[in-house]
């Protein structure tokens, strides 16, 4: 067999202590053994993708909070959606898995996941995804049952999107439909109703999650065209900056919108600048052909989030208080 016999044993053993598209982390090194497949299977060795979830929760929770003239409740909200995030990332990734699990056997990024290295069958990762939503609706029955409503609704779309990569060059439309619900939650929490300015913020956040979900895609377009996996990156191809520039700037522009329809101050408009400029310097930085450049750009979409979540909680409790 070799040392390439030695490798897969090792995987399915789970000696290897980091995922493909992994880097050191406290799951690699302090984690129980016995745990670390499943913690990979939520993703808690590459936390981006839950902050990246997490984000339009707390825009929606800030530009709300400011609207209502009322921060009390505010830090208790947050918090909730880092649970929820977290959590709710976790058993979106789990069921993204185990739907791909044929796949990503086929992908050199992926094949060292949890399922296709044999770490964790199909049973054990159901039993755990079902734990996890458990926790997740724990969170949500903490609010209100407008919010409980909304927050159920989502997982239609969570349910189907790992299909759509099958059938659809634009998978990441469904992404983004499925990773910026929580534009709409901060409103529904808070205010008890999604309006306009939810919209919006809704609208605009789908466009940046088709950006920045582009650019994680290019990591994979090779294997992607010999497995028949259609994406926003393989359809773009060489006018991906074009495209980024175009989603990009929706992105601001709706966001902006939202901004506008509640009347915020100049702190939030500030944010919203800082996360217009960060996109900006992805576009200028980007190169396709580099995957851990791709990735480094990606995940620096956290950063981008965070500038213009500070200027939406300035605005709601400097501004309006």
């Amino acid at each position: 067999m070799g040392t390439s016999g030695n490798t897969e044993a090792n995987i399915k053993s789970g000696a290897l202590t980091q995922v493909a598209d992994a880097t050191g982390n406290w799951v690699d090194t302090h984690a129980p053994l016995w745990s670390r497949p499943y913690l990979r299977l939520a993703r808690f060795d590459r936390p981006i993708g839950s902050w990246l979830l997490l984000l339009p929760c707390w825009w929606s929770a800030a530009l709300a909070a400011a609207l209502a003239g009322d921060v009390s409740r505010l830090p208790l909200i947050l918090a909730l959606f880092l649970v929820g995030a977290f959590v709710m990332r976790g058993a979106g990734c789990t069921w993204n898995d185990i739907t791909d699990r044929d796949l990503d056997a086929k992908v050199e990024r992926t094949r060292s996941r949890p399922i296709p290295a044999g770490q964790v069958g199909v049973p054990q990762a159901l039993a755990f995804l079902v734990a996890q939503a458990l926790i997740g609706l724990a969170v949500l029955l903490q609010f209100n049952r407008f919010a409980i409503a909304a927050g159920i609704a989502s997982l239609a779309i969570v349910t189907v999107y790992p299909f759509m990569k099958r059938i659809t060059w634009w998978p990441q439309v469904v992404l983004g439909l499925a990773f910026s619900w929580g534009a709409l939650m901060g409103f529904a929490v808070i205010l008890g109703r999604i309006g306009l300015p939810a919209l919006f913020l809704y609208a605009g956040s789908i466009a940046w999650v088709i950006g920045y979900d582009t650019v994680y895609a290019h990591q994979d377009t090779e294997d992607d065209a010999l497995i028949g996996v259609k994406s926003t990156a393989r359809l773009f191809g060489a006018q991906t900056h074009r495209a980024l520039i175009l989603f990009y700037s929706l992105a601001v522009i709706l966001i902006g919108a939202a901004l506008a329809l509640s009347g915020v101050g100049i702190s939030a408009w500030i944010g919203l600048s800082a996360f217009a400029a960060h996109l900006g310097w992805q576009v200028a930085r980007l190169r396709i052909d580099d995957p851990a450049l791709c990735l480094r750009v990606f995940k620096s979409n956290r950063d981008a989030g965070l500038l213009l979540f500070a200027g939406l909680l300035a605005d709601a409790l400097v501004e309006r208080i």
